[in-house]
């Protein structure tokens, strides 16, 4: 009988370790310094879109895990409601996860954002930028956010973010940026 406790135990804790390892990053973040993984992933139009063009402005390039879940729709709202504050600026929001350019799209519509949201379908982009998770049996892209300055290189990374502050901790960092980088 306590063969078999033990078993169970072992059993358990292999389990539990397994589960662990699969929530996990497979790879680390890139971080501030270094040059933004260049990229081209379809937006909820249908159309290309990559990084280099958005050169001479700054990137708000977050990662969130579902279309039309309860904490990403709040994060996406957020920055629905302050693409004004993004404009004056001269920032952009780019929201990435592994759904496809339909599901943005359907996104979209229902929750009237204007942004761009990116199908990264094969994960690669996510797992350039470290931000695929592995959540039992299906990857998604964990909810992290990368600002990029206008010449391309990341000066801020945040990772297992928080939506509901996330857009107004975002547009005070890109101030800070923007009066370390007018000296």
């Amino acid at each position: 009988m306590r063969l078999w406790i033990i078993l169970i135990m072992v059993v358990i804790g292999v389990g539990a370790l397994s589960i662990a390892a699969r929530l996990a990053f497979a790879s680390p973040p890139p971080q501030a310094g270094t040059m933004a993984p260049e990229f081209t992933l379809s937006s909820q139009e249908g159309n290309q879109v990559s990084l280099k063009d958005y050169r001479g402005k700054w990137v708000v390039l977050y990662f969130y895990p579902k279309d039309m879940t309860p904490g990403c729709t709040i994060e996406a709202h957020n920055f629905q409601r302050d693409q004004d504050q993004y404009s004056k600026r001269n920032a952009v929001v780019l929201g990435v996860s592994v759904d496809s350019a339909d599901s943005h799209k359907q996104f979209c519509t229902k929750e009237g954002l204007n942004f761009k949201l990116l199908a990264d379908t094969d994960h690669k982009v996510s797992q350039a930028y470290g931000s695929v998770m592995n959540f039992g049996v299906t990857e998604v892209a964990a909810r992290n956010t990368f600002i990029v300055d206008p010449e391309g290189k990341i000066v801020k990374v945040y990772t297992g973010v928080d939506p509901k502050p996330h857009s107004t901790e975002v547009l005070a960092a890109l101030d800070e940026l923007e009066k370390s980088t007018a000296h």
